[in-house]
């Protein structure tokens, strides 16, 4: 995605996390097309077809949300060449981008993932955050020196 990201921190309510962000999308297709992608590998290519196929929306529906996840950053679009029946066709897959993974990982029972998965959410979370902070208090010339003492005390 491009531009800067901004590492927000949602606390949502786990019985309800689903309905919250059905309502942030204005629909359930966004959150079901992040499940499916989720359940292929987050960084497993989906194709259109697969959506029309395992998704209970019509062909448009699923256009419609592409193009809008495709616009928002969520989705990146992707253009391959194949070969069928002796004719070339072209088929667009799409990926989860940076952004879309944290979206998609908002689904995520935190008790299906594996222990390594969720130390390398962790990590990459922390860097994020961190990274923007430091930049923020540089900005409003914050004392780093304090953000330090905060951390360790908070780290103990």
């Amino acid at each position: 995605m491009e531009g800067r990201l901004y590492p927000y921190v949602i606390f949502l309510p786990k019985d309800r996390k689903q309905m919250v962000l059905r309502a942030i999308f204005g629909s359930t297709v966004p959150v079901d097309i992040l499940k499916f992608s989720l359940k292929q590998g987050t960084t497993q290519k989906i194709y259109q077809r697969e959506l029309i196929e395992n998704l209970n929306y019509s062909n448009k529906t699923i256009i419609e949300c592409l193009k809008m996840l495709t616009g928002q950053g969520i989705l990146q679009e992707h253009m391959e060449k194949s070969e069928s029946a002796g004719r070339t066709i072209w088929l667009k897959s799409y990926t989860l981008s940076d952004v879309g993974r944290w979206f998609a990982l908002l689904l995520v029972e935190e008790e299906s993932l594996p222990t390594q998965e969720k130390t390398e959410i962790i990590r990459n979370a922390f860097r994020s955050y961190t990274k923007w902070i430091a930049e923020l208090s540089k900005k409003l010339g914050m004392n780093t020196e304090e953000l330090f003492r905060i951390f360790e005390e908070e780290m103990k």
